[in-house]
């Protein structure tokens, strides 16, 4: 006797990012190759055919008010929906689907639809690196964590950018058949299994607005010009004619953090750039104002998890791709 199918709902709609879509349907079609039973369903609110950001049409079997209940809803992102609101038939199909689904799941931007239909409330959620600061502020409610590459929260599970939907269909799919099974479809695909490091990885350290005082300005704008300066507490005090103590409490009111942590940041960031052009960990160390490998070392500790060598194999240019990997998913 057949298993019973498990069946993936996948919402979509015009502007919809393609990736969201084929990545997490390759991971449970890959699966069905080693046993698994999911069966995908796409929806969209009309039941109409959508276009993707690459402008490719996709087809849709079914409208949102004549689908079925899904034992897994998954909503893809798309990039207007952090932009501007949610079109109320767009937050009203998600919320409809989400009611009847098992679990639910969103792919990068997708956790704009999930936080209009009331889905994050009170949750943990993230979605694309660049985009966690709007969905905090927009779904205040939710508790947003901006390194997750994927979060589970009870039912409800959120994702990072496009690819990280792909970690999120390995997870969902370790939870249905184990990590056996989800170790073969990781290989299969030539993916990780699970990529160290967070988001913080692929993002720039420092966003958001300039300071409004003049006097921080100044001292930004002297750190970024050269990281390698410098750049105690003391002088920077100096430079900027007040004492320690009030440029400290500066820092914490305006940019939430303390002149020495962010001087780390310029330098961590200038040293992710050097080793990104092709420099090696000990020199970009030098270049970044950081006085020793080991320094840089432990700034990559904590705030990638990962080590300056690591992180830069992880983004090393592709080259020809005849390189022998030095390990295997």
């Amino acid at each position: 006797m057949a298993a019973k199918a498990h069946t993936v709902g996948v919402l979509v709609f015009d502007g919809m990012k393609m990736l969201d879509l084929t990545g997490p349907a390759e991971v449970f079609s890959e699966a069905n190759r080693y046993g698994a039973h999911y069966r995908l369903t796409v929806v969209s609110p009309s039941g109409k055919a959508v276009s993707t950001s690459i402008g490719m049409l996709v087809p849709v079997d079914a409208e949102v008010a004549d689908a079925p209940a899904f034992d897994t809803l998954l909503v893809v992102g798309g990039d207007r929906l952090p932009e501007a609101p949610i079109e109320p038939d767009l937050s009203a199909a998600t919320g409809a689907l989400a009611f009847k689904a098992g679990r639910v799941a969103s792919v990068c931007t997708g956790a704009f639809l999930l936080g209009a239909a009331g889905l994050l409330d009170g949750k943990r959620a993230t979605t694309h690196w660049q985009h966690t600061a709007a969905l905090a502020r927009r779904h205040p409610k939710a508790r947003v964590e901006p390194d997750a590459l994927f979060v589970k929260d009870s039912t409800t599970y959120t994702s990072a950018g496009v690819t990280a939907g792909i970690d999120l269909a390995l997870a969902l799919l370790e939870g249905d058949h184990g990590p056996d099974l989800a170790r073969r479809v990781a290989r299969s695909l030539v993916v990780y299994m699970q990529r160290s490091g967070g988001q913080s990885q692929f993002s720039a350290s420092l966003q958001g607005p300039a300071p409004r005082t003049p006097v921080l300005r100044l001292v930004q704008d002297a750190v970024q010009a050269d990281p390698t300066a410098d750049h105690s507490l003391e002088a920077l005090a100096a430079r900027a004619r007040v004492s320690p103590r009030h440029l400290s409490r500066m820092f914490r009111s305006e940019l939430d953090t303390t002149p020495m942590k962010y001087v780390e940041l310029i330098r961590f960031d200038r040293a992710k750039a050097l080793l990104d052009s092709g420099h090696n960990a000990t020199e970009a160390a030098a270049m970044s104002g950081f006085p020793s490998y080991e320094s840089l070392r432990r700034a990559f500790a904590r705030h990638l998890g990962v080590s300056p060598t690591a992180y830069q194999h992880r983004f090393a240019s592709t080259g020809s791709g005849s390189r022998t990997p030095t390990s295997t998913p």
